[in-house]
């Protein structure tokens, strides 16, 4: 199956990148893909076979669902790996002049299209990238 990959380019050090997107309080700030949704709560235990989940919710209320898995592989600074029921992602962080690469690869859900699912996972890699760099 064919992954679909993602990046952004983040201008701010490779600690606070690495610190905001795995600390439950800014994911909650920052994991949406478009402003009629939100992320209600978020939970992280970073380390191999350690838990991952964030409740994404509707603002209306209409609908909602947890986005949750395992992390296999972890490298401070540079790598997270992980498993979401049957698919797998990693992101990766390199440093380069000026910020850091947020990199992403994922298998595609089968439900939706290949285009809709990366349009979503960037846009929330975007507001990563903003809301890092407005956090400063």
């Amino acid at each position: 199956m064919m992954k679909i990959t993602v990046e952004t380019q983040v201008h701010a050090p490779i600690e606070q990148v690495w610190d905001t997107y795995n600390n439950p309080q800014d994911i909650e700030k920052w994991n949406t893909a478009s402003a009629d949704w939100h992320t209600v709560n978020a939970e992280v235990d970073l380390k191999p076979g350690g838990k991952f989940s964030s409740r994404m919710e509707a603002k209306d209320g209409s609908m909602g669902f947890d986005f949750a898995g395992v992390y296999t592989h972890i490298i401070p600074h540079k790598l997270i790996e992980y498993t979401f029921g049957d698919r797998e992602a990693k992101v990766e962080f390199t440093e380069q002049e000026g910020g850091v690469k947020v990199y992403l690869e994922f298998d595609p859900d089968t439900q939706y299209p290949i285009e809709h699912q990366k349009n979503g996972w960037q846009a929330i890699l975007d507001n990563f990238a903003r809301y890092v760099e407005e956090k400063k």
